[in-house]
């Protein structure tokens, strides 16, 4: 009987190739699709697993794990940095530690942190050591970079037309071991250090007169002093006068409008900036901060401070290791009031599984259905080739083969290809997955563990039980036939 049914197989090996595709393709999409989605879920779980809380401040709970967690680049409010002095100093947190970003170098995110921060969420160093001065940097374990390398950081990302910081340049003094988590694809520089190079914090001022920490104060959200505020309201009182006698009448000197319009571009930017003062601080890679602004200078042979004051500069996220749960919970609560936001990574991951379960199942809808739509092909087609294969049915019948021979032949080479195709979906779609997660990982840095678990195998078993209620259909219609009916035929 087995010869039979390879000899018939090879005889029509084209119509036995295309039920094998049809089903293959099916399989495949659905395969895909449950893989993608479960390990995007187990990725992106263990990628904040070190990071117990993080508080910023108040509004995107969503944006702010993205950016702090997963390094997604993109605007957040600054938390004022005396809420990390307060954290540290807190005996119910084992440590905290602050993100500062928005620099990059080669599409690498350049992230300002601490040595605790990297202490206790890595598990050592492949090459090196850690930063212990101003100018050092440490490497992720998936940047492309070698020791000793000197990294120019570039406000932003060359995609957002940043501009680099040509005269600061960092020195590559150690790579870390892989965690599987984006910031596999991050270099850690000294927090001082990005402050510095922005124009912030305490002696950053490095051949920088006074006036111009001012400035710089101003455009990162640091605090007017009356003085400043007292000259602004003085320089649109000089406005409104000027602009007054303007309306008036014909200048009598030349010089006096020159002063004028002066005085109105100076008032105007003074105003400017104390409105944008009442307004949340923003750390923004693509913001559009004039150079004079924004650049600032470190010290590359400096010791890194981190003991903090509470005249530190605004922060995007803080990250905080409570010491137990409870602590937790109490840390969580106390700062989700006011300006301040605290989250667990795992309750805004919650949310995204939530809304990747919405579209796993539409996804799965449709795997569905386009296999619904196989099967009834592949029952038409079974059909028809039934039809076919009546005078050969007839002459087995003829020649002694009994009912059940009959059926189990036809039973046996459709439920064959059935099973071949969903065996070579089941591969295709574990590849189509592996490529997805590839991809993935090379954009985010988030390793995506594809593989199958007890729930593919019973998605297999249930495919091959209705394979062989499929097969069952044409060989049932074989054993009906009667030998002299289908000689006749």
């Amino acid at each position: 009987m087995i010869g039979f049914i390879l000899a018939d197989l090879r005889r029509l090996w084209l119509g036995g190739a295309v039920v094998v595709l049809l089903v293959a393709l099916a399989t495949a999409l659905g395969v895909a699709v449950t893989l993608q989605e479960r390990s995007l879920r187990l990725g992106s779980a263990r990628a904040a697993d070190k990071f117990d809380l993080v508080v910023g401040a108040a509004g995107s709970e969503t944006q702010l794990i993205l950016s702090s967690v997963f390094l997604q680049a993109a605007p957040l409010p600054l938390v004022d940095g005396a809420v990390l002095t307060r954290l540290a100093a807190d005996p119910r947190v084992a440590w905290a530690a602050p993100v500062g970003f928005g620099d990059s170098f080669s599409g690498y995110p350049i992230v300002g942190t601490t040595t605790s921060l990297v202490g206790n969420t890595t598990t050592g160093f492949t090459e090196g050591r850690i930063f212990a001065l101003e100018g050092e940097a440490v490497l992720g374990a998936a940047v492309n970079l070698s020791m000793g390398a000197e990294i120019k950081p570039m406000h932003g990302t060359t995609e957002t037309g940043g501009h680099t910081h040509t005269e600061i340049a960092y020195t590559v003094v150690g790579r870390l071991q892989p965690t599987g988590t984006p910031w596999d694809r991050a270099i850690l520089v000294p927090i001082q250090a990005v402050w510095h190079v922005h124009g912030l914090g305490q002696n950053h001022g490095h051949d920088h007169g006074e006036e111009e920490g001012v400035d710089h104060a101003d455009a990162h959200g640091g605090g007017h002093q009356e003085a400043d505020h007292a000259q602004a309201q003085a320089q649109v009182k000089v406005q409104v006068q000027v602009q007054a006698h303007g309306d008036g009448g014909h200048h009598e000197e030349g010089d006096t409008h020159s002063e004028g319009e002066a005085g109105h571009d100076h008032a105007a930017a003074r105003t400017g900036t104390q409105q944008g003062q009442d307004e949340a601080p923003v750390s923004d890679v693509s913001s559009g901060h004039a150079e004079a602004d924004h650049h600032g200078g470190i010290d590359a042979d400096a010791p890194i401070v981190e003991t903090f004051g509470e005249d530190l500069p605004g922060l995007p996220a803080i990250l905080v290791k409570p010491k137990t749960i409870a602590d937790a919970y109490r840390l969580r609560q106390e700062y989700r009031s006011g300006n301040t936001l605290g989250v667990f990574p795992g309750e805004v991951l919650t949310g995204l599984y939530a809304t990747l379960g919405d579209a796993k199942t539409v996804l799965s809808a449709v795997a569905a259905g386009s296999q619904g739509l196989v099967a009834a092909a592949l029952m038409l087609v079974t059909v028809i080739h039934i039809g076919q294969r009546r005078r050969q049915i007839g002459a087995l019948r003829a020649f002694g083969a009994p009912r059940s021979s009959v059926f189990a032949i036809v039973w046996l080479e459709l439920f064959f290809l059935v099973a071949l195709g969903v065996g070579i979906g089941f591969l295709l779609g574990l590849g189509a997955a592996h490529i997805g997660a590839q991809l993935f990982t090379a954009r985010s840095g988030v390793i995506l563990p594809v593989g199958f678990t007890g729930e593919d195998l019973r998605l297999a078993v249930f495919l091959l039980s209705f394979a062989a209620v499929l097969a069952a259909i044409p060989a049932l219609l074989a054993y009906r036939q009667s030998p002299a009916a289908a000689l006749r035929a």
